[in-house]
């Protein structure tokens, strides 16, 4: 398992650091692709359980919410998020006329998978776009995989504590806390290489503002990754796919950055 997962990791490391240094473009297409992937897992998962969300929609609002961003930021949200509502109501109300008697909850699900994949996943598009948000991108994505590792590690070491015995029950305090520790050393540690290489992303990409995206990376979207496990959990389901062996599926491998988009890309706007 853990040689499967560095394994995909070597892989994707070079693909990831070139997408997101290549252009706003490259990096928009790329994002498109996975929140289009973790939508259709996440379809998978619900109709797992018996539901039946607008699968086409679910992921086609995923990408255009990403398109949009790209586009011109929020402006086309004024329509956009309006029209995927009623698209989806539309698409329910003939699925009961249809005879599916559970077409009201599944209309629910359909926007869950839009706005919770598409909605919050997109604000990775605007934090790329930041000046120097390429360099803003290599420090809060590395400081959510700490987060992970940390937990990973500490907890299968040292894990006694149970976290949350019904989600996820491997899940520890200590893994949680040495996470926390992985990410606020780990993140500044990373700022550093990156001016002892010569690379100087920004002069606003501090040691100090490190720590701090490392303990927001750290101690938020550990929600992100219990949320999806919430989902499998009640859909009878260990991973949400296949696509990334060691990892499961795609949706399994960004249910953090989904939490870490929305609040990497505020508190770089709002603090720095």
């Amino acid at each position: 398992m853990l040689r499967q997962r560095v394994t995909v990791a070597l892989i994707l490391l070079p693909i990831g650091v070139f997408a997101i240094m290549a252009g706003e473009g490259w990096f928009a297409a790329v994002i498109g692709l996975i929140l289009g992937l973790a939508a259709y897992e996440y379809v998978q998962l619900f109709r797992a359980g018996g539901s039946q969300p607008a699968g086409f929609l679910v992921v086609l609002g995923a990408v255009a919410l990403v398109a949009a961003r790209y586009l011109d930021g929020f402006t086309h949200d004024t329509w956009l998020v309006p029209t995927l509502v009623l698209l989806s109501m539309g698409a329910h109300v003939i699925a009961y006329e249809r005879g599916r008697e559970q077409a009201a909850t599944d209309f629910g699900t359909t926007l869950g998978g839009i706005f919770y994949i598409g909605l919050l996943g997109s604000f990775l598009i605007p934090l790329r776009a930041l000046p120097d948000g390429e360099w803003w991108i290599l420090v809060v994505l590395p400081a959510v995989w700490l987060a992970d590792s940390g937990a990973y590690f500490i907890g299968g070491k040292y894990g006694s504590h149970k976290m949350t015995p019904r989600l996820s029950p491997n899940k520890s305090w200590e893994g949680y806390f040495g996470g926390i520790v992985f990410s606020v050393i780990g993140t500044a540690l990373l700022v550093q290489i990156y001016y002892q290489l010569g690379l100087e992303p920004t002069s606003q990409i501090t040691p100090s503002r490190a720590v701090m995206i490392g303990i927001l990376m750290s101690v938020i979207p550990t929600l992100g990754d219990l949320g999806e496990s919430m989902i499998k959990r009640q859909m009878g389901k260990k991973d949400s796919g296949t696509i990334l062996p060691g990892h499961g599926g795609m949706f399994d491998r960004i249910d953090s950055w989904l939490w870490a988009a929305v609040f990497g890309y505020f508190a770089i706007v709002w603090l720095f």
